[in-house]
């Protein structure tokens, strides 16, 4: 029996000068999913098109109602789904709790720690909407085709920025080529790290379409980061390859194909620094005189980590961090700051340690070359902001989602790889990037469990005898048979989830 699209049915208008009614108007949850995403993916443009600034902020209300929403109405009865649903909210839950005890320690306001989980949790709140959609073989295609639509207007943005406004070229508006994260700080490695992650997925999922446009479309990802001069992005997805290969010394045949292509392209890489000139931004990297224990880099790097501990004055203190937004997250290292006149009234608090930090940024000859060697980064804010019971209980989250929807190592390599940009800047806050790696893998995710759907009735039918008993009424089906039939049914499910035998599953 087919399942009717899950929608939301909003009440029909009535006209007191007609007693008949109208037809009630169905809204699909995948549908209102996709509207929260392009509050995420498209603000910046609609900053740019003269719309008031607080655009840029709504999808922090925004995308928290919509995962509600989709929680309360959703209908699915998938097992899997719902357990892999759940699992992931009992994670949340901890992360929340986490955040709370550390606000109540240190005295920081309501909304230090509503804003600063959201901007950690967002993408997560995200994911679990997607998980939660009951997606069909019928409405996936449409779900896919606006994330790919979105994915191909950011790469077409940025070629106009360089080839058609040549922005790159205009004096002040130095790392320009943004895609669609027009006038954001960081919105060349955002735009960039968007770009690459879409390459890969479009490389690795669009079996559909032929392999050599398939590889134009990754080559054309990869020159948007090299327009973008995001160098950083390269470097985040060569960590997460490298930590993706320690995962494969249990299988040998496994590790050597890795090891091998990832020596051949580090050397092809190394070749094109010193002979290609798109590649020679890389070289400022190359000072192995900055990197020593003594190195500026390195004094740089780490100057978060001699600072924080200067304010404990509690044995809590180390476990649960100087309180949300008091140290070098996102929030309280840039948007205290820069959106004051908002959240000053709200009751936000600050704290110097940030402030302390800036200061040795500000000292340092090396604090505006690169992002690379910033002191103000992913993994060093949450600690920061929530101590070790903070980074440990983040960790469980991408752990759950490591186990619970990543299957294969394309999924393991978008979750890495976040985790990897959480060593050099703020990308982990970043909800443009964050929430994109995200939908990649739930959407992923759905794919794979519409395939699984599919392919059980067909493993039924071809798993039934060939000459069956006449039947004359319904009621002549005995109990114990059809008992018999749905542990069949799930054994064969079982094989499928346990033995790999497609592929995809």
């Amino acid at each position: 029996m087919s399942k009717r699209p899950l929608s939301v049915v909003l009440p029909a208008a009535t006209d007191s000068s007609h007693t008949s009614t109208r037809r009630p108007l169905y809204f699909q949850l995948s549908t209102l999913v996709l509207f929260g995403f392009a509050t995420i993916f498209y603000p910046r443009v609609l900053s740019a098109m003269k719309f008031p600034s607080i655009v840029n902020l709504v999808h922090l209300g925004l995308v928290p109602l919509i995962f509600l929403f989709v929680l309360v109405k959703t209908k699915t009865k998938d097992r899997k789904q719902i357990a892999a649903v759940w699992e992931l909210l009992v994670a949340l839950a901890i992360f929340f709790g986490i955040h709370l005890a550390s606000a109540l320690l240190n005295g920081a306001g309501e909304i230090n720690a509503a804003v600063n989980f959201i901007m950690l949790a967002e993408h997560f709140l995200f994911l679990t909407a997607i998980a939660a959609l009951p997606l069909t073989p019928a409405k996936l295609p449409r779900f896919r085709a606006f994330f790919v639509f979105a994915s191909f207007s950011n790469m077409a943005f940025a070629y106009v920025q360089q080839y058609v406004l040549r922005l790159h070229l205009k004096e002040g508006l130095a790392d320009n080529i943004k895609g669609v994260f027009i006038g954001q700080g960081a919105g060349h490695v955002i735009g960039a790290s968007v770009a690459l992650t879409f390459g890969l997925y479009y490389l690795a999922d669009a079996k559909k379409i032929p392999l050599t446009w398939r590889v134009i479309v990754a080559l054309a990802a990869f020159w948007h980061m090299l327009m973008a001069d995001a160098k950083q992005v390269l470097l985040a997805f060569g960590i997460a390859g490298g930590a993706l290969l320690l995962t494969k010394f249990d299988n040998i045949f496994e590790a050597l194909k890795y090891i091998i292509g990832g020596t051949f392209l580090v050397a092809a890489f190394i070749w094109c620094m010193q002979n290609v000139p798109a590649f020679g931004a890389f070289n400022t990297w190359m000072r192995p005189e900055i990197y020593g224990p003594d190195g500026e880099a390195t004094l740089l790097k780490t100057a978060t980590f001699r600072v924080i501990p200067q304010y404990y004055e509690s044995w809590l203190h180390p476990w649960l961090g100087l309180g949300p937004g008091h140290t070098v997250g996102r929030l309280g290292g840039w948007m205290l700051s820069d959106y004051s006149a908002l959240l000053s009234p709200l009751g936000s608090t600050r704290h110097p340690a940030s402030s302390q930090v800036w200061q040795a940024v500000g000292a340092s000859w090396l604090g505006d070359q690169s992002s690379m060697f910033s002191p103000l980064f992913g993994w060093a804010g949450i600690w920061g902001d929530l101590g070790w019971l903070g980074m440990a209980s983040i960790l469980y989250i991408w752990w759950v989602v490591w186990r619970r929807f990543c299957f294969d190592d394309i999924s393991r390599f978008l979750v890495l790889t976040p985790l990897a940009f959480g060593l050099i800047f703020t990308q982990m806050e970043e909800p443009g990037y964050m929430c994109y790696v995200t939908t990649i893998i739930g959407l992923r995710w759905q794919e794979r469990r519409c395939q699984r759907q599919a392919i059980q009735p067909a493993q039924q039918l071809e798993n039934q005898p060939q000459s069956l008993p006449s039947v004359k009424t319904k009621s002549s089906t005995s109990l114990g048979t059809r008992k018999s039939k749905r542990r069949f049914s799930l054994k064969i499910l079982w094989q499928r989830l346990l033995l790999y035998e497609d592929p995809r599953l």
